[in-house]
């Protein structure tokens, strides 16, 4: 959480930006004279709202922030009428899972409709919500996103002067195969195992084991970083605990001082989501423990319920990712490593042309997606990167990827900024290393694909040019990564991890 990069202070400006749609948006319902309990669902959509909407463009993440309502309001009113109905209430929830979790095959838009689909099954029960209290909700609801999409999209619009990146396309598969299907499966099956157990451990607060299954599901794709999730997510809700014990028990729902600590907590949770999912859940568990305060009834035996059911879902969720359609470490881990290394040879290949003269090359775009890829194998090789993990040998080898991958992303990251210097100038000692690059990219992760030519090394003469030299460093550089990546990849004991 301390050391994390956070590029453009991106990660400050969004959780700063969060707190001040949370909080008018919570208001709101009080200002309408609404309950506590509308009052909270407003905070929730629209923290859900900010933190769930992430599509690539503003216009889109305006579209999706509309269609929430579409997806959630539905959900909303099949709960509350099913409250009293233990099993046809049961079985409904089952299925909104199933549904959300599928939804994510349609990217984005759909992953986030998936999650606001469920939370509001889930914030049903969290509330205790009936049919009686259905039209004030939908109030909360509506003003709530209607004043986070002011914040958003009119005050303070980040995305519009840094856009995101667009998240690289899911790893290509078909039928059960697909990651969409086979966690639909999963997560639902791992939900209704924590279900069922959470209702022997309570009857009442049993939506809090089907919640940690749910949550161990999100942006996990194979056994390894699902069991590794559930860990982070037991450790942050014992550390939230803890603290809620200190902080949110003495204050016995006192309006003001737990308002502030719900904004800390909320610049917490968007702060700490992208580096560490245990810092992250420390903060939903303290959040939880002060809304629970603010309804009245927070008392210790309640956060100790907490952490059992935690403890349930974490458990169902273990259960589901063994049995059910499992995907292994090394099967995702070597599907984004090659994603990585491809995305390596393009970034190289464009910096290439532009730098001998093409002003249509454009590196900026595949060294974006470089550094997301980076991100979804370091993810993918948690679980053998964990101190805890018994298997030490594929642990320094998993190290040793890792940090080549590093080397390699910054060496590609640096050459497409000397492409982007127009006084940069290419000469035959650049088209020679790019070629070098070329062929360790290729032993690394063949493709099939033609190499990109890079410039004809007896059309161009030698220049001392500073960009020039520049990117030969930086190519020289991501030469000796991909050597250093050669012997964990290709070596043994293990298959090649490069190889499909």
């Amino acid at each position: 959480m301390f050391v994390a990069p956070d590029p453009g202070r991106v990660r400050l400006r969004t959780s700063a930006r969060a707190v001040l749609g949370v909080a008018p948006a919570a208001a709101a319902a009080g200002l309408a004279g609404q309950s506590v309990v509308a009052a909270i669902a407003g905070g929730l959509a629209a923290l859900l709202a900010l933190f769930t909407v992430t599509d690539a463009t503003v216009r889109g993440q305006a579209v999706t922030t509309a269609l929430l309502p579409v997806a959630g309001f539905p959900v909303l009113a099949l709960a509350t009428a099913l409250h009293d109905h233990t099993l046809i209430r049961d079985t409904a929830f089952l299925a909104v899972v199933w549904a959300g979790v599928y939804a994510r095959r349609w990217g984005p838009r759909g992953h986030a409709l998936g999650i606001f689909a469920f939370m509001t099954f889930f914030m049903t029960q969290f509330l205790h919500a009936v049919p009686a209290q259905l039209p004030e909700l939908y109030l909360a609801v509506a003003l709530a996103l209607v004043v986070s999409s002011v914040v958003r999209f009119g005050l303070w619009c980040i995305e519009r002067g840094s856009p995101p990146a667009a998240a690289p396309a899911p790893l290509a598969a078909r039928g059960m195969d697909r990651p969409t299907t086979r966690q639909a499966f999963q997560c639902t099956v791992a939900c209704a195992l924590a279900l069922g157990f959470g209702q022997l451990v309570s009857d009442e607060r049993w939506y809090w084991a089907v919640g940690t299954a749910w949550w161990i599901f999100v942006n996990t794709a194979s056994r390894g970083e699902t069991m590794v999730r559930g860990f982070r997510r037991v450790v942050g809700t014992l550390a939230g605990i803890a603290v809620g014990m200190v902080a949110a028990v003495p204050l016995h729902g006192a309006a003001v001082p737990t308002a502030v600590l719900v904004a800390v907590c909320v610049f917490g949770i968007f702060y700490t989501a992208a580096p560490s999912y245990s810092w992250m859940m420390f903060f939903v568990t303290v959040m939880a423990s002060l809304l629970y305060g603010l309804l009245g009834v927070l008392h210790p035996g309640l956060l100790a319920l907490r952490l059992e059911q935690t403890l349930v879902g974490a458990f169902g969720a273990a259960v589901a990712i063994a049995v059910v359609l499992p995907i292994t470490t090394h099967a995702a881990t070597d599907a984004w490593i090659r994603r990585a290394l491809v995305s390596v040879r393009h970034c190289t290949a464009e910096s290439a042309r532009r730098l001998s003269g093409d002003a249509s090359a454009d590196p900026g775009p595949h060294a974006a997606e470089l550094e997301l890829l980076l991100g979804k194998v370091r993810v993918s090789l948690a679980p053998l990167l964990h101190p805890l993990s018994p298997l030490r040998e594929r642990r320094e080898r998993a190290r040793r990827v890792m940090a080549h991958l590093d080397d390699c992303v910054v060496q590609a990251r640096g050459l497409a900024a000397v492409a982007a210097d127009p006084d940069a100038s290419h000469d035959a000692r650049l088209t020679a290393a790019c070629q070098r690059v070329e062929a360790a990219l290729h032993t690394l992760a063949p493709t099939g694909e033609s190499p990109v030519a890079a410039g004809d090394p007896a059309m161009a003469a030698p220049r001392h040019h500073p960009g020039a030299e520049r990117a030969l460093a930086h190519l020289h550089d991501l030469e000796k990564a991909l050597a250093g990546l050669a012997a964990p990849l290709l070596g043994s004991p293990r298959p090649p991890l490069a190889e499909a």
